[in-house]
């Protein structure tokens, strides 16, 4: 064993405040919690939503279990779904509109159920329930997934992020275009990767956050842009704590989403895999090419939703 070091020049600080999913496995990323979570249940054969990020279908194959497809309602749970002998039915809570009953229907239904709360970080797990969280999509983190299960325990490597972190730091004293090429590598460099414990960087910046405070923060924005937009938006959303995004739909999203990304409110679209998987007519293409997902972040307040308002309008 290496002789531990004293003295010389300070390193980052150690954090010791409170952090949310504590109890839970702390892994590298959401896709290494898929990954773990099949291998070490021997899970073979796994259902998934047609709208979904392809990295879902990869850790799954990666994990060499067999998929099959299900479609989504326009409430997003799964519709007319029946799972096959040693099936698991993989849900996702899309931005956080199924609550707490709805999973617990499902589990109750389905038994194997897998719960991805990629995009409800705030969400408690059902008991019972393997139920995964990724961190990058809350905070300014390079990697991070958290997983709830009974699965038997694994010695796992740790993650290195030290030579991962510019992207956020150059885009906290900078701009984001700047860095969105890195910030881009730092996405790919999970795929093919094996199963990690989340780097000793992350865990420990994840102490020093105040998650009341970015509960609050995404609570009151989203709360903010679905006063402004419930009439107009073609979903019909209930409000989220803590949310991820706030899912605008609209006929004109392509175009919007232009306006706004040539004025710097950078919209994505999510899992554009979908466009070219699923049938132009169908919820899913919909889903995709319709929904804005509008930032509404702890970065901001009720000026910068305005902004994005003032765009809308």
């Amino acid at each position: 064993m290496a002789m531990k070091e004293i003295g010389g020049y300070f390193e980052l600080e150690q954090f010791h405040g409170p952090m949310l999913h504590e109890g839970a496995l702390a892994l590298s990323c959401g896709r290494a919690c898929i990954e773990y979570l099949l291998r070490q249940k021997n899970i073979k054969k796994v259902a998934l939503p047609v709208f979904v990020c392809d990295v879902v279908a990869e850790s799954c194959l990666a994990a060499g279990a067999e998929i099959r497809y299900y479609h989504i309602g326009p409430d997003f749970k799964p519709a007319d779904v029946e799972l096959q002998q040693n099936e698991w039915l993989y849900v996702v809570n899309f931005y956080g509109q199924l609550t707490y009953d709805d999973l617990k229907a499902l589990k109750a239904k389905f038994s194997n159920i897998i719960v991805d709360n990629a995009q409800a970080y705030f969400d408690d797990p059902l008991s019972g329930v393997d139920t995964l969280y990724t961190c990058r999509k809350f905070f300014g983190v390079p990697d991070g997934g958290f997983l709830y299960t009974d699965a038997p325990a694994a010695e796992l490597e740790r993650d290195i992020s030290y030579d991962r972190m510019d992207f956020v730091l150059g885009r906290f004293e900078k701009n984001a275009g700047e860095f969105y090429g890195r910030a881009s590598e730092n996405n790919d460099y999970f795929s093919g990767k094996p199963v990690k414990a989340m780097s000793r960087l992350t865990e420990n910046l994840l102490h020093a956050i105040d998650y009341e405070y970015v509960k609050k923060v995404r609570s009151d924005n989203f709360n903010f842009l679905h006063e402004a937009l419930k009439e107009r938006n073609l979903l019909d959303i209930r409000p989220v704590q803590g949310a991820y995004a706030y899912p605008f739909m609209t006929e004109n999203a392509a175009e919007i989403r232009k306006e706004l990304i040539a004025n710097k409110i950078f919209v994505p679209t999510l899992w554009p895999n979908v466009l070219s998987d699923a049938p132009e007519g169908s919820l899913e293409y919909a889903l995709t090419a319709k929904i804005l997902p509008l930032p509404c972040d702890q970065r901001y307040g009720h000026e910068e939703m305005e902004r994005i308002l003032s765009f809308l309008k």
